[in-house]
């Protein structure tokens, strides 16, 4: 058989009918144990946490859409991290872009330091930069593209290039989704979800998966899955199994609304700055289209007014929640500097350009008149109420 597109193994790959019932659908087992039919004889499983048939229904989709064959799901995007990390030991040194996710900086910068773990944060968009941050004991390069939340665009394939035998890269894939970027092909090794994001794709669940088609690098990775224990329940399984399905056709309609968006914005003057990976103004564009099959669903920027304004923006918009996270069907708009950011110092937030006067868009799936209207209104009701502000 040709090989199945993307939404059929999206719907189709881990979810055979039910052997037992002729269950369309994967059930839930939700069970913590398994009872064997004599010590030491089972069906596959004997203990939920080392591995049950709904969790294992979700890596084996999850792996499918990354071109991959192993997966190990984690209870969150943060734990998935850890878990992709959990091939370092002590003395290791991880590159990582320097503007990762908040929860990354923290995990990299106050909790991996007490385990002898070091990490060096670089402009991975300059590769003459990321080659001179390698040390000898240099483990892994962590990359975020696009990054959050200033989405600018890292050359997976320049810097799989770099690596020596026996260093590792991964990517944190959650902006894009398999859908529009496949780092393994890329020349990664490993990528890393945030399956609360787009994956799960309705924001009412927790979850994070780590991918490999390397089987060594999965096995110590489903190891400390197994020692860790940070694995999710079976009914988060499940709604992240069942959000999967439709990951093609959300994140056509993600993309769609986003570059309405982002094109609204690039054409008011009371805006100072638009971040968004589909412009033509975006200086990794080229880079993106090369790499990327489409640039997503979230989109940045700064109006003129300063953190005032912006704050004042946030809050009357009703289409946009102002809410932490990102990947729902619903519109969410969030102040990165405080929100998802909060735990990076404020020195070195200043320093990469995350500052009170930057808003971050999840552009929904609601409809299109609807979400522009929603941001119109917002910043005409904040441009006429202060007046003052400098437009350029």
């Amino acid at each position: 058989m040709a090989t199945r597109g993307f939404a059929t193994r999206a719907i189709r790959t881990g979810q055979d009918p039910c052997s037992a019932t002729g269950s369309t659908i994967v059930p839930v087992y939700q069970t913590a144990t398994f009872t064997q039919d004599s010590v030491g004889v089972t069906k596959g499983y004997d203990y939920s946490r080392s591995g049950n048939p709904t969790r294992l229904a979700l890596e084996r989709q999850l792996a499918d859409l990354e071109g991959a064959r192993f997966a190990a799901a984690f209870g969150s995007g943060m734990a998935a991290v850890n878990g992709a990390c959990s091939i370092l030991a002590a003395g290791d040194h991880i590159v990582a872009t320097k503007d990762v996710y908040g929860g990354t900086y923290r995990l990299f910068s106050d909790v991996f330091p007490r385990y002898g773990i070091a990490t060096s944060y670089v402009d991975m968009c300059d590769l003459e930069a990321t080659r001179a941050a390698i040390r000898l004991n240099t483990k892994l390069f962590w990359i975020e593209t696009p990054t959050n939340p200033l989405l600018r665009i890292i050359d997976i394939a320049a810097v799989a290039a770099l690596k020596r035998p026996g260093q590792f890269v991964g990517v944190d894939n959650t902006f894009a989704t398999p859908y529009w970027q496949r780092p393994l092909e890329l020349g990664a090794d490993l990528v890393m979800h945030s399956t609360t994001k787009y994956l799960g794709g309705h924001s009412d669940v927790v979850g994070g998966i780590v991918i490999s088609d390397d089987p060594d690098l999965h096995a110590q990775i489903a190891f400390h899955q197994n020692a860790v224990g940070a694995v999710p329940g079976p009914w988060d399984a499940y709604l992240t199994l069942r959000g999967a399905k439709t990951l093609a056709l959300r994140m056509r309609e993600h993309e769609r609304n986003a570059r309405a968006v982002a094109n609204f914005l690039d054409s008011r003057d009371d805006v100072a700055a638009v971040y968004y990976p589909g412009l033509r103004s975006h200086p990794h564009h080229e880079l993106a289209k090369r790499q990327m099959r489409g640039f997503g669903g979230v989109v940045s920027f700064r109006p003129h007014g300063g953190a005032e304004r912006a704050l004042e923006i946030a809050k009357l918009t009703r289409i946009f929640n102002l809410a932490t996270s990102l990947g729902g069907v619903e519109s969410l708009i969030c102040s990165p500097t405080t929100m998802t950011h909060g735990s990076v110092p404020a020195e070195r937030k200043a320093e990469l350009g995350i500052t009170p006067d930057l808003l971050r868009l999840s552009v929904g799936i609601e409809d299109e008149a609807d979400i522009v209207g929603d941001l119109e209104h917002a910043l005409d009701v904040t441009l006429a109420a202060a007046r003052v502000y400098a437009i350029a």
